[in-house]
């Protein structure tokens, strides 16, 4: 840490100068954002995002990990999720990515397997297909997921575009059942020994009890993950090589990964992941490219309409839109709404105090919006926790709101109210840029 000036992004931003890696940006808080009310609040969070990849990094990301890989195309009259608000014309995802600066992001493979074909697009021509070009031009190879693609909600010119996650390669390190993290050899994350919480443990079967689990040998260990990382390297080989064989064309396989898997629940992760690079780059039918690199060596010439939803259970939204959690976004699109309609009633940009508590109340809107807590609510993970952090985040506005009611209004903040700040501030102290401009609309000129 000492040599690298305790400076961990600023690392990352180095390896990404020298060519070796790629970093994503992403939005500010994990917002599953299909289901934001408003379009500001899109901007919003996608501004936030970027402002603080450019701030730590020392430049702007083209690629965006869209959280949990959740897409809603345009829709003429799109209807909010819970009785709220009117139906309204809603402009697609990638309308925002691209006016984000943002060129591609990545779907599940079966958003791709269920696109719409618009047309092909060969340097800056575009031409429109007939849907019916997914069954007879196999050798375009429609639909498959080792074709990244334009993306597009009506005809025309692609400048964003996607990758889709391969399922079969994806499932051999993500699955505890029937991927490589369940094997018997490594160390079992839930069995901790006494408070100290240390792991003596191996994972046995994945099928028996915590009491049935044998000691942990880590002398078992090196040959099972150098097994595992061969196997990996050959399963994406043959992938590509069958794609080849079938369309004469050099695919792109992509599989992501929640980065907390290796190290973490998955202790031997991280040795997996150096042998499968070590590995993989003695194979000549294989190149580890960056998802940058892969675009530009593919040249994607088809543009699709990508369908609505997610990698959740399902595909679609229903892990964080369902009768458990259906009062959380009727919270949070009281709370989108009510941030616009005081943005466009204080003159926040003259008066200094009204500003700084609106900057606050739009922390708490971003952290309120994370898709964390209905995850943790629907997935019975930390039910109590999710609930805490949500109702937390909304409370906070609602306090913040009101002390801006009343400094706008003249009325001095109680020693209450003091004391609520300062433990605000103290909690919740991420995004210390917040730029109240992030929610205002394209266009939108400062009051003179």
């Amino acid at each position: 840490m000492e040599e690298i000036g305790r400076d961990i992004p600023g690392e990352y931003a180095r390896r990404v100068r020298e060519g070796h890696i790629q970093v994503l940006t992403s939005n500010a808080t994990h917002a599953y954002m299909p289901l934001l009310l408003n379009d500001e609040c899109l901007r919003a969070q996608m501004s936030a995002g970027q402002y603080t990849s450019k701030h730590r990094l020392g430049f702007h990301p083209r690629g965006m990990w869209l959280p949990e890989c959740a897409y809603r195309p345009s829709w003429g009259h799109w209807m909010p999720p819970v009785l709220y608000d009117n139906p309204r014309h809603r402009v697609g995802l990638e309308y925002f990515i691209g006016e984000a600066g943002v060129t591609h992001f990545f779907v599940d493979s079966h958003m791709v397997h269920n696109c719409k074909a618009l047309g092909v697009q060969v340097g800056g021509d575009f031409r429109g297909v007939d849907e019916g070009v997914v069954h007879w031009d196999s050798r375009r190879a429609w639909r498959s997921p080792l074709e990244p693609v334009g993306v597009c909600s009506e005809p025309g010119r692609a400048g964003v575009f996607a990758l889709a996650r391969h399922p079969g390669v994806s499932e051999q390190v993500w699955s505890g059942w029937k991927g490589y993290p369940g094997t018997g050899n490594y160390l079992e994350f839930h069995k901790k020994h006494g408070e100290r919480g240390l792991r003596y443990w191996k994972i046995t079967s994945n099928k028996s009890d915590l009491g049935s689990k044998d000691p942990y040998y880590p002398d078992d260990v090196p040959g099972r993950i150098y097994e595992h990382a061969a196997h990996f390297c050959n399963m994406v080989r043959d992938v590509l090589r069958g794609h080849f064989d079938g369309t004469g064309r050099r695919g792109v396989c992509v599989a992501p990964f929640d980065a907390e898997l290796f190290g973490h629940w998955w202790f031997e992760g991280p040795q997996f992941l150096r042998d499968v690079i070590l590995t993989a780059a003695h194979m000549p039918e294989i190149d580890l490219l960056t998802a940058e690199e892969a675009l530009y060596r593919a040249g994607p010439d088809k543009v699709v309409r990508l369908p609505e939803g997610s990698w959740g259970e399902g595909g679609d939204h229903r892990v964080w839109i369902n009768d458990k959690i259906r009062w959380y976004w009727e919270m949070e699109f009281r709370a989108e709404n009510k941030l616009l309609e005081l943005l466009h009633k204080y003159p926040w940009t003259h008066n200094a105090p009204v500003r700084e508590l609106l900057e606050r109340a739009g922390r708490e809107l971003l952290l309120l919006q994370a898709s964390d807590w209905p995850f943790v609510i629907y997935s019975q993970g930390a039910v109590d926790y999710g609930i805490e952090r949500a109702a937390g985040h909304a409370l906070a506005f609602d306090r913040l709101v009101d002390m801006a009611d009343d400094t706008m209004h003249g009325r001095p903040l109680s020693d209450l109210q003091r004391l609520e700040l300062q433990s605000i501030d103290a909690h919740d102290n991420i995004f210390p840029h917040i730029n109240l401009r992030w929610w205002m609309p394209p266009g939108w000129k400062e009051p003179q």
